[in-house]
């Protein structure tokens, strides 16, 4: 591929390859640095002891990419604090259910659940041992007490608490994300056993944060709608905390949520915008030099407000390049300005490369610059507002060549009428985003007037209801989508060579596209034949009792439950889409289940268990029945005993000690997550 030439693309690919490596394999830290050490050295040797062109040797060029490798792996592992023996989990003092008193700095505020208001924390000490490391923090919902902030330091006698694995099959798994920024436990508190300690340090995202605050304090004096505030702060802050649920649904289904993301498309536009501002600095001394600083301090400036998310910081060091190339009349490859920004961003915080938002934004613009020039060939308008037009729909299409793949991956969803919702508001996004430049900057002041406060929020809510009308339309949104790594694998292997069979059209590319087109098929069917197996499966769900049976792609759930609900819970929709399931069929409980040649007996709040038909395998405990378990052991002598998450704790902690005595498995759900037997 004409695309691979270009060096820096080749190094930040070595650079993934060793982040990668770094990540999945324990790799000691003191190895990896003696490795790359090795490899710089000889490479240091090759180029100034001996002279030799890097560029015209296989051996240098080996090199080169061997010390990239080594790089990627060395950044990725030197990250992680848990390699470093001042981490606090290498304390002693970290054991299970162990009270210990800690000081820590919120470092960043998470958008609140439904009992809990989420922070992430730095721990700092540790029963007076200084000590390193992150870690989620939930304190409990209290209107009475205020909110901690960034930056905050606090004292608190808490134990830290493993993170939670998912508890059913195919749900999303927080504890492998919160892994990936180097997140393990988690503290729970109330803010009343929370000490606010005095702190006169504040760091750089404390800055931003005392900023933000104060730019929302002073809207807030307007009278915004909380949906249109929350907006603003999604659009300009880059804060999407505050966005309510049913406002973020809307514009994911209508797919437009990236217009609240700041990305490339917010900072190219914020780009433009100070280019024409700054513009008379050229007519001065060094004017281009001064020029071209103050844009990158600005652009950075909003970055950090922004609060440095993968999206932001992506597309400002993108632009960055193109700020300097353009204001120094040097021309720029796109590919060379996006992989340099990619290269930089992955050395300087190499956990972006797992950021689903860094992923779609960089294969966004790689598709646009990709695929959009070959879209615009195919009509060329005349009159310029059908010019304009057709750019922007030609530029949202080949970004959904880049994108849909992994966004079905990870949503499993497909807005049909993503074009509509992005042509009616990308074209005035560049107004939009001018006017609340002008609206925070006048507010900050204090000279912001009522009239024009109101005219901007009518425009936020204005775009707001259209989203929403555009999410309604039910028919054009393609939900539940079962898609697979083989299959995102697959589709963009595809997308590439077409590609190339459209530029090239060269008899080798055909041969390969129809090949590559022949072992897809073959891989798909071969994934397909794995979702034939038949399951049976308790599932865990807090004061419910779910169980499945899955022949082929047909689900049986057995439920007390209303039908409406289990339907909707996503716990059973996560289940379908990663089962490939295609009916599902809602029965009502049964008392007896069998499936490989077990036999499994359901003891629920009547406690009825006594029975001379059979003899059951497996024994299922539900509803926090009322039984002595020790008899029924010596009554039915089952070879295992579950228990749903219809139980109170303390009868099943009373379970698991009377199951332990007789040497009898225990599964309980809300430990062990869901009981899953294939067969």
């Amino acid at each position: 591929m004409q695309l691979l030439n270009f060096t820096i693309i080749k190094l930040t690919i070595c650079l993934i390859i060793g982040i990668l490596l770094g990540y999945f394999f324990d790799i000691n830290l003191l190895l990896i640095i003696g490795f790359y050490a090795f490899f710089l050295l000889l490479l240091t040797l090759e180029l100034f002891l001996f002279k030799t062109s890097i560029k015209k040797q296989t051996w240098g060029t080996l090199l080169i990419y061997l010390t990239c490798l080594c790089c990627g792996s060395l950044t990725i592992t030197s990250h992680n604090e848990f390699n470093f023996k001042n981490h606090y989990v290498k304390n002693q003092l970290v054991k299970k259910d162990t009270v210990l008193s800690i000081t820590f700095r919120v470092r960043e505020v998470l958008k609140p659940g439904n009992f809990y208001n989420k922070y992430v924390i730095d721990v700092l000490n540790l029963n007076s041992q200084n000590v390193i490391g992150k870690s989620l923090l939930n304190v409990a919902k209290d209107s009475t007490q205020k909110l901690l902030k960034v930056d905050d330091m606090v004292f608190a006698q808490t134990q830290f608490k493993e993170l939670i694995p998912p508890l059913n099959p195919h749900q999303f798994d927080y504890k492998a994300y919160l892994k990936k920024q180097h997140i393990y436990h988690q503290l729970f508190a109330t803010n009343k056993e929370l000490l606010r300690l005095s702190n006169n340090k504040h760091t750089l995202f404390g800055y931003a944060s005392l900023l933000r605050e104060t730019i929302n304090t002073k809207l807030e004096k307007h009278h915004f709608k909380n949906d249109e505030l929350a907006i603003i702060n999604a659009l300009l802050l880059g804060q999407r905390q505050d966005i309510s649920k049913d406002i973020y649904n809307s514009y994911t289904q209508a797919g437009a949520i990236h217009i609240l993301a700041v990305s490339g498309l917010h900072v190219g536009i914020i780009l433009m915008l100070l280019n024409f501002l700054f513009k008379p600095i050229e007519y001065v001394k060094h004017g281009l030099f001064l020029k071209t600083l103050l844009l990158i301090i600005v652009l950075w400036s909003f970055a950090i407000i922004a609060g440095l998310s993968a999206s932001v910081v992506r597309a400002v060091s993108m632009f960055t390049v193109v700020a300097i190339a353009l204001n120094l009349k040097r021309p720029t490859n796109v590919y060379n300005t996006l992989t340099i920004s990619m290269f930089v961003l992955l050395l300087w915080k190499p956990t972006f490369l797992f950021d689903v938002g860094f992923q779609l934004s960089y294969l966004a613009v790689f598709a646009i610059v990709t695929v959009q020039p070959m879209l615009d060939k195919l009509w060329s308008p005349k009159p310029k507002v059908f010019k304009f037009f057709w750019n922007i729909f030609t530029v949202t299409l080949a970004a959904q060549f880049g994108i849909v793949p992994l966004s079905l991956y990870y949503f499993h969803q497909f807005p049909g009428l993503f074009f509509i919702s992005n042509l009616a508001i990308i074209p005035f996004l560049g107004v939009i985003l001018g006017f609340g430049i002008v609206v925070i900057g006048l507010s900050i002041t204090n000279m912001l007037p009522g009239f024009v406060a109101k005219s901007f929020g009518v425009i936020i809510s204005t775009m707001n209801n259209f989203v929403g009308w555009v999410a309604n339309q039910e028919a054009f949104l393609f939900r539940n989508i079962s898609f697979d790594l083989i299959h995102v694998f697959i589709s963009y292997v595809l997308i590439a060579l077409v590609i190339i069979v459209i530029k090239t059209k060269t008899y080798k590319s055909i041969v390969s596209l129809l090949l590559i087109i022949i072992i897809s098929q073959c891989a798909l069917l071969q994934d397909n034949n794995k979702t034939v197996e038949n399951s049976f499966i308790v599932f865990h769900k807090s004061r419910h009792s779910i169980i499945g049976q899955k022949a082929n792609k047909q689900l049986q759930l057995y439920t007390n439950t209303n039908d409406s609900i289990i339907r909707q819970d996503k716990m059973i929709t996560n289940y379908t889409i990663g089962s490939h399931i295609n009916t599902v069929t809602i029965n009502s409980s049964k008392s007896i289940y069998t499936f490989n040649n077990k036999k499994l007996l359901v003891i629920d709040s009547l406690g009825v268990y006594k029975t001379r038909s059979f003899k059951p395998d497996i024994v299922l405990l539900q509803h926090s029945t009322k039984i002595n378990l020790e008899r029924l052991i010596k009554y039915l002598k089952p070879e295992l005993i579950i228990s749903d998450g219809s139980n109170y704790k303390s009868y099943q902690e009373r379970w698991q000690a009377t199951c332990n005595k007789y040497n009898i498995p225990f599964h309980q759900t809300s430990k062990r997550g869901a009981f899953i037997a294939t067969y």
